[in-house]
């Protein structure tokens, strides 16, 4: 009825107040924004609202005068509303065209309400933006949608545009709290929140929900009644659910997962329940953000003191978790077994997080690898192996002799001194345990330099390489000489046994290489052809196809002789001068025609 009633616009009702205080009123106005906000209800509260004959101090309606109680009677012939969804044509706008040449009977303004303008054809935009170009001045329109991209341009630059918000949770709870007590309905604040909540900011669909609430428990609504009419899973499940997660019981998690479906509750909406209860957790942890949150003072206390007991790395990493689990779910052909894996991976992230603090107060071990003083060399020919400090000797494991004796206990003298009594060769054998600890050599000009410690079971590429070569040479010392014979056949079926199995490997050199047949000229020549002078240098190639031929033919003797093939000469393409000479020689009259008949042209 008036502009105080309206919720959650108050800054699109304050500027239309001030315009009509001012009388700075435009001649078109577009309200745009989501269903159920206020667009239509805005309007024609502006209608009444500019026709009323005594407005009060507040550019409020009196609801008393003759143009008010016609408007409350809907009776007043200065409104017009057209819903365009269903009157969309031209001739719908050419009959409103000749309304508006018609003035007002009691009033100032005739306004004009097109609700769902954008389903207006493109034949009926452009009847309208004549009138709507240059109107008369008691004719007012006020335009309403939910789409303003689909207005074409040359309307949408003759309005001032009001983008109406959606409506917070708390301002629907509000005003369903106020419409309960008019009603003299006992609600509770938890179930109007739930109600608000469905809504999703549309104030329209709460005040449904609540009628709808009203006859399925009459004057008392209840959250538990809520819940049940409206399908909503309780938040009771996921604070229950965390709380297990904390604690590492799956089993727990599993009962209640199964209790949540045996109601009837698609596992799906639970994950995205689930999401939205982590989400909250992670906006209580810190105070700045608590406002966020848009449930009921009571139930706000409960998500802090639980976001007080989980961390926030569990809480990112649960969150991911979930939001993947919801990605992933309609593809999972196992839909349950799915989350419950979800809700596991949380389970055991969750004993991660919680062991942290713990992990922290262990001792911290030393680390493995020591300095050069403190490292033990290695046995050299005729030499005892040098000390090791008391300490190193500690964390060290003694080395045992295959002697037949016990190992020496370990000696807490600061600098003992171990001898090792020598064995002839052939009687036993020393095994020293492995050293893990790499040797570093340590410089003598400088004694405040430190050596490079190598961590453990790493190797430097330097040394890699050089170990590779070596043994490739010792390979190439020691390999026996192959000089069995083959044949053309055997060659040729080598050759394409390697051709196939290269292909992963390099697929354009097994291509050139299968492109051409091998011939095999004497006894050790393979001759084959190839495109381009590039490919003899693959060197890696060759080697891998000299290494398939030798172990294949059991030949090391033989040569590869690659012979680069000669590309053909370009053809070029004939012109028509080309053509004609071609044609005059097996036909030599058009020479003659074209000299007679003067046709020269391009030729």
């Amino acid at each position: 009825m008036t502009f105080d009633t309206v919720v959650g616009q108050g800054s699109i009702t304050n500027t239309l107040k001030n315009a009509i205080r001012n009388n700075t009123l435009a001649q078109a106005f577009l309200f745009c924004g989501p269903r159920g906000v206020g667009k239509t209800t805005c309007a024609r509260i502006m209608a009444k609202t500019i026709n009323c004959l005594n407005p009060t101090e507040n550019m409020e309606a009196c609801n008393e005068c003759e143009s008010c109680r016609a408007f409350n009677n809907n009776a007043s012939f200065n409104i017009y509303e057209l819903d365009a969804a269903s009157n969309n044509s031209v001739e719908d706008i050419r009959s409103l065209v000749d309304q508006v040449r018609i003035p007002p009977q009691i009033g100032q303004y005739k306004v004009y309400i097109i609700d769902e303008v954008h389903m207006l054809s493109a034949a009926a935009f452009n009847a309208f933006l004549k009138t709507l170009e240059e109107p008369p001045a008691y004719a007012k329109f006020i335009l309403a949608t939910t789409e303003k991209h689909k207005i074409i341009p040359t309307i949408l630059s003759r309005c001032q545009i009001f983008d109406f918000k959606r409506i917070t949770v708390d301002d629907i709870a509000k005003h369903l709290a106020y419409v309960a007590q008019s009603e003299g309905v006992d609600a509770e604040p938890e179930a109007l929140n739930i109600i608000a909540q469905k809504a999703d900011g549309a104030l329209r669909d709460a005040l449904s929900i609540f009628d709808q609430m009203v006859s399925f428990s009459g004057k008392s609504i209840t959250y538990q009644a809520v819940i049940e009419n409206l399908n909503v899973l309780d938040y009771d499940y996921y604070f229950k659910i965390v709380d297990h997660i904390l604690r590492g019981e799956t089993s727990d998690i599993l009962l209640i997962l199964n209790d949540i479906i045996g109601k009837g509750f698609e596992p799906q909406h639970f994950v995205s329940g689930m999401g939205n209860h982590l989400r909250s957790l992670m906006v209580c942890k810190d105070p700045i953000t608590v406002q966020l949150l848009e449930v009921s003072e009571q139930l706000r206390q409960r998500y802090l003191a639980q976001s007080q007991a989980c961390p926030m790395p569990f809480l990112i990493k649960a969150l991911e978790i979930n939001n993947q689990c919801d990605i992933d779910y309609r593809a999972a052909n196992n839909k349950r077994l799915h989350l419950e894996i979800a809700l596991l991976k949380m389970c055991a992230l969750c004993s991660q997080a919680l062991n942290m603090p713990t992990a922290q107060t262990q001792p911290v071990q030393m680390p493995q690898n020591k300095p050069a003083q403190q490292q033990s060399t290695s046995l050299t020919a005729g030499h005892d192996p040098l000390p090791l400090p008391a300490q190193a000797a500690q964390q060290q494991p003694t080395p045992t002799m295959t002697t037949g004796h016990a190992p020496l206990p370990p000696t807490h003298n600061p600098n003992p001194i171990q001898t090792t009594t020598p064995q002839p060769s052939n009687n036993s054998t020393i095994q020293q345990s492995t050293v893990q600890q790499s040797t570093a050599p340590v410089s003598t000009g400088s004694t405040s330099a430190q050596p490079i410690v190598r961590p453990r079971g790493t190797t430097s590429s330097i040394s890699i390489n050089k170990a590779m070569q070596q043994a490739e040479q010792k390979t190439e010392e020691k390999e026996e000489t192959w000089n069995n014979a083959f044949t053309q056949e055997q060659l040729t079926a080598s050759w394409a046994d390697f051709v196939n199995r290269y292909k992963n490997v390099s697929p354009n050199f097994a291509a050139a290489l299968g492109k051409y047949t091998p011939k095999l000229i004497g006894s050790s020549e393979i001759h084959f052809s190839v495109d381009n002078k590039l490919f003899e240098n693959d060197t890696e190639g060759m080697s891998a196809l000299k290494r398939h031929l030798k172990n294949s033919l059991h030949n090391n003797q033989f040569a590869l002789k690659p012979e680069v093939m000669e590309r053909p000469a370009e053809i070029e393409a004939y012109t028509d001068k080309d053509k004609f000479e071609k044609m005059v020689e097996e036909r030599p009259y058009l020479r003659t025609l074209q000299t007679e008949l003067k046709l020269e042209g391009d030729l």
